[in-house]
C-alpha cells in the first residue's frame, strides 16, 4: 500500500527525479510554457506552484529557498519581479495543463503546461492588437464572401436565363 507516499517515481532514482523536476520547473518559469508527458507535467505543476508561492512571499528567505531549487539566478529574478506580481490576487492554480495527444515514438500521452497568465497574453491584451486583427480578418472575409456571393448570384442568374 502507498499510504502517504505522494508523488510519482517515473522509473528514476531519487537524484535523477530531483534533477529532472528542477530542470522542468526552471524551463517552465523561463519560457512560461513547456511540452512534456502528462505525468511529468502533473508533478511539475506541484513544484512550480510552490516556487510561485515563494515568489509571492517576496522575502529574502523565500528568494534563497527558490535559488536552492531553480537552476538559474535570472529565472529567480524573473520569478520574483515579473511572475509573482501577476498572481498576487490569485491564491493558487497558477498553471494550466492542456492535453495535446500522443507522442509518435512511444505513444506516451503528451501535455503542454503553461502559466495561466503569460506575459505574451498580457501584452496582446493590453495592446488590443489581437481583437483588432480578428475584427479586420472577419471584415475582410465578409467582403470576400460578398464579392464571391455577387459573382455566384450573377452566374445563377445567367443559368436561369439560359435554362
Amino acid at each position: 500500500m502507498r499510504h502517504l507516499n505522494a508523488g510519482r517515481k517515473l522509473n528514476r532514482s531519487a537524484s535523477h527525479r530531483r534533477a529532472l523536476f528542477r530542470n522542468l520547473v526552471t524551463a517552465l518559469l523561463e519560457r512560461e510554457r513547456i511540452r512534456t508527458t502528462d505525468a511529468k507535467a502533473k508533478e511539475t505543476r506541484r513544484l512550480a506552484e510552490r516556487m510561485i508561492t515563494l515568489g509571492k512571499q517576496g522575502t529574502l528567505a523565500a528568494r534563497r529557498r527558490a535559488l536552492g531549487f531553480v537552476q538559474s539566478r535570472a529565472v529567480v529574478k524573473k520569478l520574483f519581479d515579473d511572475i509573482a506580481p501577476r498572481f498576487k490576487e490569485r491564491s493558487g492554480g497558477y498553471t494550466r495543463i492542456i492535453k495535446v495527444g500522443i507522442r509518435h515514438g512511444d505513444a506516451a500521452p503528451v501535455s503542454v503546461i503553461e502559466l495561466v497568465t503569460r506575459a505574451a497574453d498580457l501584452e496582446a491584451a493590453s495592446g488590443g492588437d489581437k481583437k483588432k486583427r480578428r475584427g479586420a480578418a472577419r471584415s475582410q472575409r465578409a467582403q470576400a464572401k460578398g464579392s464571391k456571393g455577387g459573382a455566384s448570384e450573377k452566374a445563377a442568374g445567367k443559368r436561369a436565363a439560359a435554362g
